[in-house]
């Protein structure tokens, strides 16, 4: 099985759970740390050609990640794309099955156990707090209606402010950000990378959670540590 990633948290499960099987993947495939295999250009401009002379059994990809016209033009060359649609936890574990099963894994590996059981355990929030959760800046974007990052953090007792809006990653002026007065600011480092000192500053007044990208938007094997990492952040805001 010749195996091509176009996504980066399905690479690493992909990597984990059948090592031989990837030949390609993303510049922004970043886990597991040292990676082995050809490069392909990013998720939104994946080089095509450089794909198909990998002569890949499988090309896997995200119907959010990556563009309709390159995977289409992956399979008017003749290449099998699996298209993955994740916008909760629960279908995250249903997917990653899913593309494990294509990827020809017969046995169920260990951390999608041990991440389902973790998820499937979390004890009820005791408190819910308001969020806003900006991806991206100049322009201000957030996480809008269903997804996968808003259901993660919903799990873990935060509800974000724009999860009904019409869009899924709206952008929303700043100052419309600060006057919906959110429990707390949560600021991820990817796509956008904030940090302490680029993000926190445009929200003064209001508490703000630093959090890991990878934890908070990836489905793979992180999601096993995801509820410990994003809750000592989030805890880490409260007074």
């Amino acid at each position: 099985m010749r195996v091509v990633s176009l996504v980066p948290s399905l690479t690493e499960a992909v990597a984990r759970s059948a090592p031989g099987a990837l030949v390609g993947a993303t510049d922004w495939c970043t886990h597991p740390p040292r990676l082995d295999v050809v490069r392909v250009g990013g998720t939104k401009n994946p080089k095509t050609d450089r794909i198909l002379s990998l002569a890949p059994d499988l090309v896997i990809a995200n119907e959010e990640e990556n563009r309709a016209p390159d995977l289409a033009a992956l399979r008017a060359a003749g290449a099998e794309v699996l298209v993955t649609e994740i916008r909760d936890v629960p279908q995250a574990f249903r997917e990653l099955a899913r593309v494990l099963d294509a990827c020809g894994v017969t046995a169920r590996p260990r951390w999608l156990d041990e991440a389902e059981r973790t998820w499937s355990s979390l004890p009820e929030p005791g408190t819910r707090r308001t969020a806003v959760v900006p991806i991206w800046r100049r322009p201000w974007m957030v996480l809008g209606r269903h997804t996968f990052a808003g259901d993660v953090l919903a799990r873990l007792g935060v509800d974000h402010v724009h999860a009904t809006h019409p869009d899924r990653y709206p952008r929303v002026p700043l100052e419309e950000l600060r006057a919906s007065a959110p429990d707390v600011v949560v600021l991820p480092d990817e796509p956008y990378r904030f940090t302490a000192d680029d993000g926190p500053e445009a929200f003064p007044g209001l508490p703000c959670a630093l959090v890991s990208g990878r934890h908070l938007t990836w489905y793979g094997p992180s999601l096993a540590e995801a509820p410990r990492v994003l809750g000592e952040a989030l805890r880490a805001t409260r007074p």
